[in-house]
């Protein structure tokens, strides 16, 4: 059975700091399984729900700094909102940020560690995603990494494009899982990446089969004897495969 989308994981240098800052920005609750992990939770909602973001900050010794795949896009509902809305980040923190974006109606920000995210216009689709509009991975093929997700997850997918693909949630509640065309490929581990879990009937390893037969590769990102796998996708992405909750 397809596996849920269930959190963000975030690598930084301090993972306490760091989680403080998204909390503040996204309005979660703060919460740590251990040390070096911080976990920010939806005020109100139960882990795991497609209705919302969950995010894991883990520390980690050397968090390179790196050109990021993967990004956030932040929901928000008018001008004033979004002008609102940057000038409370860069109180929380965050810095602008030029990746080469131009003269564009949404705002490139960096959180603390330098993780860029955009704070975007207002967009009638984002209207009911919640502070998080959208969960964005650079790639050289949105078509097949659609495709791909598309068979490892429970979402739908709603456009796709040669240059852009976006799938959600089957319920249509929560963000949306982007996929965008970039130039460039990937030459090291991602500082952000996601975790998908089955369901609770479901075979962990089972679920880990199937997506290597779907495309994905066992990666050793040095997890040790851990309970989770560790997979890339077709372009090089990591993600984790968590046990069923």
């Amino acid at each position: 059975m397809p596996l849920r989308l269930v959190q963000v994981n975030f690598k930084a240098r301090d993972d306490a700091a760091l989680g403080r800052f998204w909390a503040d920005a996204l309005g979660l609750g703060v919460s740590s399984e251990g040390p070096c992990v911080t976990n920010l939770e939806p005020v109100g909602l139960v882990y795991p729900d497609p209705a919302a973001l969950f995010i894991d900050v883990v520390t980690v010794p050397d968090p390179e700094t790196v050109k990021y795949r993967v990004h956030l896009d932040l929901a928000t509902t008018s001008a004033a909102h979004q002008a609102e809305l940057v000038a409370r980040l860069k109180e929380l923190g965050a810095t602008p940020a030029d990746v080469g974006q131009g003269d564009v109606p949404w705002t490139v920000l960096a959180d603390p560690e330098g993780n860029v995210f955009c704070v975007l216009e207002p967009r009638e689709i984002y209207r009911d995603t919640g502070p998080v509009a959208a969960v964005v991975v650079d790639c050289a093929d949105p078509r097949a990494m659609a495709r791909f997700w598309g068979e490892a997850m429970d979402w739908k997918l709603h456009e796709v494009t040669d240059d852009h693909a976006r799938l959600r949630s089957a319920k249509g509640v929560g963000p949306y899982l982007e996929f965008i065309r970039t130039s460039g490929t990937k030459t090291v581990w991602n500082r952000v990446h996601l975790d998908v879990a089955p369901y609770l009937s479901d075979d962990h390893a089972a679920e880990a089969a199937r997506l290597q037969a779907l495309g994905a590769t066992l990666v050793d990102v040095g997890q040790g004897d851990a309970v989770w796998k560790v997979l890339a996708d077709p372009e090089g992405n990591e993600f984790c495969v968590l046990s069923p909750r």
